[in-house]
């Protein structure tokens, strides 16, 4: 199918979850994915089958958490893959106001955003696979509720991108992949190498490049920014990372203008030494890390990364619960559904 066909294969579900009400929702649903659809979710939902355990498994709590939910795509790409699968990929937040809990993370009666990546794989008119990470720590540090270490890069409500048209995206984008490649080839050579410049980090990022990491981890600004908040921790806790060049590690590309998305679930093979990332101790303990990643280019260089990796599930893999820590936590705090006042008395 070509992109155009693709995104409009997906406009109803698009239209039905920005104005989120459960009957709209599950008729979106119930014509768009196959009833055996493999949909992976970020933890703690794991895999399901079919659009109907996806709803109850997913989006009830958080529609019972958040009453008025919309979900705002704000970069939407589509194509077919090198390996000539055809796949979608949109990024955006979740907002709605925050009244219940949701995964036991207490409701601030406020505003709430939550980062989303979602990837639709599609055969024969229907999405066949679904992987998807919610930034779900995003809601925890709202609600003041983050167990773990503090973040070392800034917390924001993701942005759309600079450019305003991540909803037009169009066009050949073979040469931005062959740069988003070619720039993590170079990236790799490091620590191995163990001169920062192997990485050749200016002849494929913008000066001015935003990377928005996922909370936990945090967003950041320019070269330097992005070595001091993520890459230096991120390598001297996991200097052996390795990308999805290994059978077992499989990622899906589509290009499309200046914007690259890519799948992997998971994509990246890495062991936790030395003192440890993120306040995770160091278990000498190989894990495997979710990511799902959108690039923009502008000038011919990365101006925009927006990546979600699936921390939870990091954390699951060596043992450590988040979402039990939290709860621990927040023993003494209200965990219940807030009413908040109409304003109109």
């Amino acid at each position: 199918m070509t992109s155009a066909e693709l995104k409009a294969l997906i406009k109803e579900y698009r239209v039905a979850t920005a104005t989120f009400t459960e009957k709209s929702v599950r008729a979106a649903m119930e014509i768009l994915f196959a009833p055996d659809a493999e949909v992976k979710m970020c933890f703690p939902f794991g895999t399901v089958t079919g659009p109907d355990a996806f709803f109850d498994t997913c989006y009830a709590p958080l529609l019972a958490a958040v009453p008025d939910l919309e979900r705002r795509d704000m970069i939407v790409m589509a194509g077919t893959t090198p390996e000539g699968q055809d796949w979608i990929g949109c990024m955006g937040n979740y907002m709605g106001t925050f009244t219940a809990p949701f995964l036991d993370i207490p409701p601030t009666g406020h505003l709430v955003h939550m980062r989303y990546h979602e990837f639709f794989h599609v055969s024969d008119g229907k999405i066949v696979e679904m992987q998807a990470i919610w930034d779900i720590p995003e809601i925890m540090m709202q609600a003041q509720a983050w167990p773990m270490a503090p973040q070392l890069g800034g917390f924001l409500c993701t942005p759309a991108p600079m450019s305003g048209d991540g909803l037009t995206v169009a066009g050949d984008g073979q040469k931005a992949v062959n740069h988003v490649v070619a720039m993590l080839t170079d990236l790799c050579k490091y620590p191995a190498d163990p001169d920062p410049s192997v990485m050749n980090l200016d002849q494929y990022w913008h000066p001015r490049f935003n990377w928005y990491g996922p909370t936990g981890i945090g967003t950041s600004r320019g070269i330097s920014g992005f070595r001091n908040w993520h890459q230096i921790p991120f390598l001297n806790g996991m200097p052996d990372r390795k990308l999805d060049a290994m059978g077992d590690l499989m990622s899906h590309w589509v290009g499309e203008g200046d914007y690259v998305c890519e799948t992997g679930w998971p994509n990246m093979r890495l062991t936790i030494t030395a003192d440890g990332w993120m306040g995770i101790a160091p278990s000498n303990k190989e894990v495997l890390l979710r990511s799902l990643d959108f690039w923009r280019l502008e000038s011919g260089l990365i101006r925009e990364n927006w990546v979600l990796v699936d921390l939870l599930d990091l954390y699951n893999q060596v043992g450590v619960d988040v979402l039990g820590r939290m709860r621990e936590f927040n023993k003494a705090r209200n965990v219940g559904a807030v009413a908040v006042p109409s304003g109109m008395s």
